[in-house]
């Protein structure tokens, strides 16, 4: 009798998480399905960002548009980004990633497509705003994929993942440099929505997050997943009962064999959820955010992403404007402004191509040499590449110059999206990125209003010390970032790293 309860305590003690199951499948055919989808996602955001630079100028040709009203083609996406990188990271975090990245989906396909159709200029920047909206859903994808990655190779499959991004880019200036001479900004729209499309055609077959599964006590469910992940790659999971982070730290307060039968009772009766419904509009998940252990990697992280943003999609715009301000400023005569002005889509293709390099360079460094170093070098390095432009813009030099800075803040915005979900806890890793990601779309909602209004005031010394403070400043936030997570497995509860 002593032997068989020594033989059942001895079973109930075999445990496994979701990071044990990952590191003894490796990065497989699974994980290759999982970023698949999720890069098609991350091409249909890229794409729907880098239209904003061909479709504005070519709208305010035909449409007669002031500069202002330029601005706000762009400026409302962001504002649109703000509200759903919140929204839909709250959504995720309480029903589920499957779900969150669903209605971003939907909302961005069909507003995306829709726009192309758009009568005036009220309907477009509506229509804008909605698919602003719908991507805001995109750190919920770059969640949901990092959650099938084995901690040791993260870094680098995050690499690989933003490099979706990369192709989504130079995809759209191609794409652009073919239609918009030929068919117009109209057909450029229309095309740029079909890879949200295909996100819902697939959608049916994707998985839910095991780790979401198991915080939310449905660990059958989780089991499913991770059993279908080791068919998939032809491993065999560890052996024992699957448990969550925050089963283990229940487990470690009250050790006794009948309580360990309580708990995984409960846990089967999907009772250890935190009291889902009072999280009413993320309060709960926020104020988590703002906890004593959380607050300073939090209130930096804002920070880092205003700054990155502000300057990225910054120096995608100078890429186009600078020329285009140089040659009013001189009081040359613009004919056609942006729309057929060839130069125009060779210059934002040639730029576009920065970010592979800028992949490749973050790939070889992140895991390296850690996330915060990486991060504030490259951004650093980017003040570096900028900082000629304050004394000329001549125009092979304005080409090195952001080809030099793109590639290098195309780098950090990519080890920040590593960094961010790695710092949070399941529980608020999608809200918390959603929250740092809409105050880098507060960033994106400034530039367009401040970087293009100074260009074409012919204040160009100004706008170029703008981006270089702004800069500078998000490498020191980085380099004040409480703890490196180079390494470390993602947390299911509130823990602080170090």
């Amino acid at each position: 009798m002593w032997r068989m309860l020594f033989e059942m305590e001895e079973g109930q003690s075999a445990t496994y998480t979701v990071d044990d199951a990952l590191l003894s499948s490796g990065f497989g055919k699974f994980q290759i399905s999982i970023l698949s989808y999720a890069g098609i996602g991350l091409i249909a955001e890229a794409m729907e960002m880098m239209l904003l630079s061909f479709v504005g100028p070519s709208v305010q040709l035909e449409w007669k548009l002031t500069s202002h009203q330029e601005s706000m083609i762009t400026s409302v996406v962001f504002v649109g980004m703000l509200i759903g990188a919140y929204s839909w990271g709250v959504v995720s975090d309480n029903y589920g990633r499957r779900r969150g990245f669903l209605f971003t989906a939907i909302v961005t396909s069909g507003a995306g497509f829709l726009s192309a159709f758009a009568p005036n200029y009220l309907s477009l920047i509506t229509l804008r705003f909605l698919v602003g909206i719908g991507l805001g859903g995109g750190p919920v994808l770059a969640s949901w994929f990092l959650e099938f990655v084995p901690a040791p190779t993260r870094g680098t499959w995050m690499v690989v993942f933003s490099a979706f991004w990369t192709v989504g880019t130079v995809f759209e200036a191609s794409l652009a440099w073919t239609v918009m001479p030929k068919f117009g900004w109209r057909w450029l729209l229309a095309l740029s929505a079909v890879p949200s499309f295909v996100l819902l055609l697939f959608y049916a077959i994707i998985p839910e997050s095991p780790r979401f599964l198991c915080m939310k006590g449905r660990t059958t469910e989780a089991m499913e997943v991770l059993e279908k992940m080791a068919r998939l790659n032809n491993i065999q999971l560890p052996s024992g009962r699957l448990v969550s982070d925050k089963n283990i730290e229940l487990d470690e307060v009250s050790r006794s064999s009948e309580s360990a039968i309580l708990l995984a009772s409960a846990e089967e009766n999907g009772n250890i959820n935190e009291d889902e419904g009072s999280n009413f509009g993320g309060i709960k998940s926020v104020g988590k955010l703002l906890a004593p252990k959380l607050i300073r990697a939090t209130l930096l992280l804002w920070m880092a992403f205003f700054g990155n943003a502000f300057s990225y999609y910054g120096i995608v715009l100078l890429t186009s404007e600078l020329s285009n301000g140089n040659r009013i400023c001189a009081k040359e005569e613009v004919e056609s402004i942006h729309s057929n002005n060839a130069s125009l889509y060779k210059n934002v293709f040639i730029s576009s191509f920065a970010e592979i390099p800028g992949s490749v360079l973050s790939a070889m460094i992140v895991d390296r040499f850690g996330r915060k170093l990486s991060m504030a070098s490259m951004l650093f390095t980017s003040c570096v590449f900028l900082f000629p432009l304050v004394f000329s813009r001549a125009e092979i030099l304005t080409r090195i110059s952001l080809f030099g800075a793109r590639l290098c803040i195309s780098a950090s915005f990519t080890i920040i999206y590593i960094y961010a979900p790695e710092i949070y806890p399941t529980s608020v890793r999608t809200t918390g990125i959603g929250i740092a990601s809409s105050v880098g779309r507060i960033g994106g909602i400034l530039c367009p209003l401040v970087a293009v209004a100074l260009v074409h005031n012919c204040q160009q010394t100004t706008a170029i010390l703008l981006f270089e403070l702004v800069i500078f400043l998000s490498g020191l936030a980085v380099a004040f970032f409480p703890f490196e997570t180079k390494g470390c497995r993602l947390n299911d509860t509130e823990v602080d790293m170090h």
